[in-house]
């Protein structure tokens, strides 16, 4: 038996041991208090060997079984004054959805957050939950540790899986048509959101997608290890389901101007998701050399496009010997732990803080440690070496180390003169975060936007055009997939609220 599956079996012994007990108790007829709910042991994720793992595409956390489940939901308190419903970009009902777990009704918790979220099984795998439901969980706040907050996105995550898994997964209600069109441009998870919660109300809805599969960053930026890709087409087949038109290879701006859509194929409403696309590099020399690459390309090639699997690709990848990864993210974890997967013989994070400023979620950075990934902090490159042939071949790198806090609170990272030394690397991923593409901006008169090109809304995510809203990354800049899909909601309220008044 390996050594991922023993520990997932002993998980599980101990999940059930503990339920069955904890059963006992009820049926002699005790009352979980408070008291006793925060003394049930926080279930831990089951993952795959870090070993194993590096080398394949599989998904590294593995689910709670029913059991760890079952345990874990007990754990919450159901506070009246739901503090970590205030903590959710989208407002999932997250007692009520607990509750029915501790009643052991799987569907009708996996309904209760579709009320709100449309996409469960995304959410929860990918959302930061430690820093939005489960900052304020009480449990976590009494036991004065974070990581013992009841585990809701785990949760979610078992809800949803087990609804797919046993072919229990219906189609949200849809009333009669309306006769009213909008268009969505852009399937990220701020697009599906505003669809479905658009098509519900009966209006014909059309996505616009520029690349081949709808999705957006759920396809093409975050990895099969960490999102199933099949997982994510499951949740787009809701949308077809309820009726939703997906036209792919589809480019606003190119194909069709926002202008066209709305003026000349009668269109009522347009929302505009299309995300930040625009990759920010550092601007020190030799980013033009062979072997820098943005980690937007790096993750698409990778992931849209399927580069680990040398066979069936629709694209080459770079073979890599020596990996440096610029940047503290979770697209710089991303990016690190594909390059391992992809052949790399040793793969370093260069981020410029401490591991306690890096904004990527302590679990993707713990995953990565595990698997071999190296971090060297307080570095930061000054500029890529190359050979005569145009190729990387190393880096000037510096060290750093923290001054005063800056405006965001962090530590402000200080050059130490004298200090710079030469990395060798063949391949160099800069992953500092992405820009707006400007040919929406550039195809569309009238639509404001700020100096960063991202579009300017109203609190109701009207856009300075009539008729015309927006949400997600091309509003906020790099943000979160729960985020996005709170911004779509509210756009979704505003075009319904339109549609009515017409």
């Amino acid at each position: 038996m390996s050594h991922d599956a023993l520990t997932k079996e002993q998980l599980e012994t101990a999940a059930v041991a503990a339920l069955k007990e904890l059963n006992a108790r009820q049926t002699d007829g005790e009352k979980l208090n408070a008291k006793a709910r925060m003394a049930i042991p926080a279930q831990a994720m089951p993952a795959r060997d870090p070993v194993e793992r590096g080398k394949c595409q599989d998904e590294v956390a593995i689910g709670y079984s029913e059991a760890q489940a079952r345990l874990e939901a007990e754990r919450c308190l159901g506070c009246k004054n739901e503090p970590c419903v205030k903590g959710c970009p989208v407002g999932v009902p997250i007692p009520r959805f607990i509750a029915e777990i501790q009643k052991g009704d799987f569907k009708a918790a996996v309904d209760v957050i579709k009320e709100t979220n449309l996409l469960p099984a995304v959410c929860g795998r990918v959302c930061p939950q430690e820093k939005q439901c489960q900052l304020d969980c009480t449990v976590g706040k009494g036991l004065k540790d974070i990581e013992k907050a009841v585990a809701i996105g785990r949760l979610e995550r078992f809800v949803a899986d087990w609804e797919r898994e046993n072919g229990k997964a219906t189609v949200p209600a849809v009333k009669p048509p309306t006769g009213k069109k909008v268009a969505v441009i852009g399937s990220g998870p701020a697009g599906i959101t505003v669809a479905a919660d658009v098509a519900r109300e009966g209006h014909e809805v059309t996505i616009f997608e520029a690349f081949h599969k709808a999705g957006g960053v759920m396809v093409y930026g975050i990895p099969e290890f960490r999102l199933p890709k099949a997982i994510v087409q499951s949740e787009v087949d809701v949308l077809t389901g309820m009726g939703v038109k997906i036209q792919t290879n589809f480019l606003v701006g190119r194909t069709r101007t926002i202008r066209e859509i709305l003026d000349e194929d009668g269109f009522d409403a347009a929302f505009v998701g299309v995300g930040a696309g625009l990759p920010k590099f550092m601007g020190i020399p030799g980013e033009s050399l062979v072997g820098v690459f943005s980690a937007n390309e790096y993750l698409t090639r990778a992931n849209l496009m399927k580069a680990y699997d040398t066979k069936k690709a629709a694209t080459p990848i770079f073979r890599s010997k020596i990996v440096a990864v610029i940047g503290g993210g979770n697209v710089a974890m991303d990016a690190a732990r594909m390059a391992l997967r992809l052949g790399a013989g040793q793969v370093h994070v260069i981020y410029r803080r401490t591991r306690d400023e890096m904004p990527a979620r302590a679990e993707e950075v713990g995953h990565a440690m595990e698997e071999g990934i190296l971090f060297d902090f307080l570095r930061n490159p000054n500029k890529i070496l190359g050979d005569d042939k145009g190729r990387v071949i190393g880096m000037e790198v510096q060290k750093f180390e923290l001054g005063e806090p800056d405006a965001s609170g962090r530590r402000s990272p200080v050059g130490i003169p004298g200090s710079e030394y030469v990395f060798d690397c063949d391949t160099v991923i800069v992953a500092l975060g992405n820009e707006s593409n400007p040919l929406l901006v550039k195809t569309t008169e009238g639509l404001v936007v700020d100096k960063k090109g991202r579009i300017v809304v109203q609190g109701d995510q009207k856009t300075s055009l009539e008729n015309v809203y927006a949400g997600g990354d091309i509003v906020l800049g790099a943000a979160t997939v729960i985020l996005a899909m709170g911004e779509g909601r509210r756009a979704a309220a505003a075009i319904n609220g339109l549609l009515a008044e017409k």
